[in-house]
């Protein structure tokens, strides 16, 4: 395995720029050389199984951070790591000098005189951020394993991800989980459940290939059933329907941001209680609408509470009444009181937050997901974690049951 470092000019050799894509085999090598050196100077806090996991998260959040939302979900996982395993800050010195001594091991021409420090510094600086963020999650859900029962093509670029964890995977609909395939170790993304909690655990991800991504083309086109996926902690990103009360629901859904926008529905339907639901998809032409055979079945049998309306922004040759802005249909079917929650790709997601309240939704009435861009989401999005972590166990264990846009990158 070779950890290449940006090799632009002489002064950026030696820092953790960028980190190549590294075959599985050849990182279960590094992940197996870093807890045996941890384990030879009788620091045994990490189970081997978990070693690939923690090493390779802990590697990439060093070396990238261009990408927030990746970096916060690593982090995420990284912080539950750090909180379940009773990590000190006086771990980090042995961590750093395992990270530091494999990274060196396996880098080859790559490894400069100045390497070491780079490294070394950059280990502190994440385990730091992984304390804070440790802190902030508080206790709950932990990191685990999925088996993939299957990947179904559901259109030329979307796939959905069948997953059944290896122990229930407790959260609410409206939850992102941070997930990461063993084919891109310590690539963690965002995907939001599709479905409400099942009887039999499984989770339903919808994910697109996004593109120039890395992550997305992974878990669309070569996952296939039988892989495992690792599985972080689900995190409440603004899409829970205990923050609207007993209010009716406006979902507005783009791309792939239907998936947690159809596990609310199924909550609903588990105990509608009065409530009415209207779920806005857009796409830009109907051979866009991936999960219609879903929505078709959701509307015929709740069509008493729950409509289903759909906008095609781009297709000419489509029904007037089915063409338009998705903005615009939105706010078209925006009635006052109604709680009106959104989630798609991130600028989608930022247009929302900017015109809806400008065409007359209240901003009270406006639940956006986050997506990390804004130092605001970051902060709003840390205030809900310990709060909603108790109630997501408490929650499913009651229940029996298990780009946030549900986009990987």
């Amino acid at each position: 395995m070779k950890w290449r470092l940006s090799t632009d000019d002489r002064t950026r050799k030696c820092g953790p720029i960028e980190v190549s894509t590294i075959a599985f085999a050849d990182h279960e090598r590094a992940a197996a050389y870093f807890w045996s050196f941890m384990v030879d100077r009788s620091v045994r806090f990490l189970p081997e199984r978990l070693a690939p996991v923690f090493f390779s998260t802990l590697v990439e959040l060093i070396a990238h951070g261009a990408d927030p939302a990746a970096y916060r979900a690593g982090l995420v996982v990284l912080g539950r790591l750090y909180r379940r395993f009773g990590l000190h800050s006086y771990h980090g010195t042995v961590i750093a000098a395992a990270v530091v001594d494999t990274v060196r091991r396996f880098a080859g021409d790559s490894w400069g005189p100045e390497s070491a420090g780079v490294w070394e510094q950059g280990c502190f600086r994440v385990l730091r951020l992984a304390e804070q963020c440790a802190e902030m999650l508080g206790d709950g859900s932990q990191v685990m394993f999925g088996v993939v029962e299957s990947v179904v093509s559901a259109s030329g670029c979307v796939a959905v991800v069948t997953v059944r964890p290896v122990r229930r995977l407790h959260y609410v609909p409206g939850d992102a989980v941070p997930v990461c395939s063993p084919r891109l170790p310590g690539r963690w993304r965002w995907l939001s459940p599709a479905n409400a909690p099942r009887p039999d655990g499984t989770v339903e991800f919808h994910v697109s290939v996004v593109p120039g991504g890395v992550v997305s083309p992974v878990l669309v086109r070569q996952v296939v059933a039988g892989e495992l996926l690792w599985l972080g902690p689900p995190c409440e990103v603004g899409l829970s329907l205990t923050a609207v009360g007993g209010a009716d629901l406006l979902l507005v859904a783009g791309g792939t941001g239907l998936a947690p926008l159809r596990a609310l529905v199924e909550q609903v339907a588990a105990s509608p209680g009065g409530r009415r639901v209207t779920l806005v998809v857009g796409v830009r032409r109907l051979g866009g609408l991936y999960d219609a055979a879903a929505l078709d079945g959701l509307q015929r049998e709740h069509g008493e509470w729950l409509t289903v309306v759909v906008v095609l922004s781009g297709d000419g040759s489509a029904d007037p009444v089915a063409r338009g802005s998705l903005l615009g249909s939105v706010l078209h079917h925006y009635e006052a009181g109604q709680a009106v929650l959104v989630c798609g790709p991130p600028e989608f997601v930022r247009e929302a937050r900017t015109w809806l309240p400008i065409g007359g939704i209240e901003p009270d009435d406006l639940h956006v997901a986050v997506t990390f861009q804004r130092g605001f989401d970051v902060d709003a999005w840390a205030s809900r974690q310990r709060h909603t972590d108790t109630a997501v166990v408490e929650t499913s264990e009651g229940s029996g049951a298990d780009g946030v846009s549900g986009v990987a990158s």
